[in-house]
């Protein structure tokens, strides 16, 4: 065995080296010539290899929560991706202005139709001034369609007026009416009436109690309803629900289609300065009266505006359809 391996190593040591050329000195220079060369290209190849190299980063961790994907916000309704900066950057400029209202600097030609006194006014956007193509209108709009439940771009028609009001250099409110031809009145409920279900800040007992007798002590036990104080009207701790109305139908002009105020905003009469300059300028050279305008189906919050505009609760109501 010894002899064997003994010859191998010297096979390997007379063998002569491929690159290596007839002479000593040439040999000598080809071979580092070679080196070098070989050493460079293995060098160009590691620098691709490290211009190619991907980055893994790991930027969702998936535990099973309901809104991996998307976050819906709580407030303004709009979804987004957390953690994307760019849907961040969009979310918190819808949010600002679903809740503080549409930033706004004016237009060179405005159809001013009323101002306050505190410098807040009311412009008038309709498809015969060309008010109503503007990007503002529109933003305006998208913030009023996802608010009533609209469908995206079924708010508008050719035939509508937009009403803006302007505060601060903001839209704060929007009032979209139509023209429209009949309307129906609401049936009030049967217990809108009934003084039983109206919020009072005093304590009812129950009639009908517990007796608990332990030999010859007893022990009555009444029942104490409670109602709170913080409710200041019916209308908006109930759900409207299906809203019946009269089968005569009733002659008016005018439709108030939908009606929205920045939520930083309510509960400043914005929505019913609004209705009152409606009124006042739909049809020229006259005022409407209650009974000359009517309703879309509202919500429990449009019924109560409803229903404290009009000072009653048999206000008229009209179904969205062709003019």
């Amino acid at each position: 065995m010894q002899p064997k391996i003994s010859a191998f190593f010297e096979r390997q040591e007379t063998d002569p080296d491929p690159i290596s050329g007839d002479g000593e000195g040439n040999g000598q220079g080809n071979v580092g010539a070679a080196t070098e060369a070989k050493r460079k290209a293995n060098g160009c190849r590691l620098d691709g290899l490290v211009s190619k190299k991907r980055n893994y980063a790991q930027l969702h961790l998936e535990l099973g929560q309901p809104d991996f994907v998307l976050h819906t916000c709580s407030v303004c309704g709009m979804m987004y991706a957390r953690g994307n900066d760019e849907d961040e950057k969009v979310h918190r400029a819808y949010h600002k202005s679903y809740s503080e209202g549409v930033p706004f600097k004016g237009w060179k030609k405005e159809t001013v139709i009323a101002r306050s006194e505190g410098g807040d006014r009311v412009v008038l956007a309709t498809d015969e001034n060309s008010c109503m193509s503007k990007s503002k209108v529109r933003e305006v709009i998208t913030v009023v369609e996802k608010e009533l439940g609209f469908g995206e771009g079924k708010l508008l028609h050719k035939l509508c007026k937009v009403y803006l009001y302007i505060s601060a250099q903001r839209i704060v409110g929007c009032l979209v009416t139509e023209p429209i031809k009949t309307g129906h009145r609401v049936i009030p409920s049967s217990t809108e009436g009934s003084p039983n279900d109206l919020p009072v800040s005093s304590t009812e007992r129950g009639k009908n109690g517990h007796t608990l007798e332990f030999g010859s002590i007893s022990f009555k036990r009444e029942i104490i309803r409670r109602h709170s104080r913080s409710v200041k009207n019916k209308e908006e701790c109930q759900d409207p629900g299906a809203i019946l109305c009269e089968t005569e139908a009733v002659p008016v002009l005018c439709g108030f289609r939908a009606i929205w105020v920045a939520p930083s905003c309510r509960r400043k009469r914005i929505a019913s300065k609004l209705m009152d300059v409606a009124r006042k300028t739909f049809c020229e050279g006259r005022t409407l009266g209650i009974s000359q305008f009517a309703f879309s189906p509202p919500t429990s919050s449009g019924k109560g505006l409803a229903c404290r505009y009009c000072k009653t609760s048999a206000f008229l109501v009209y179904k969205d359809g062709p003019v």
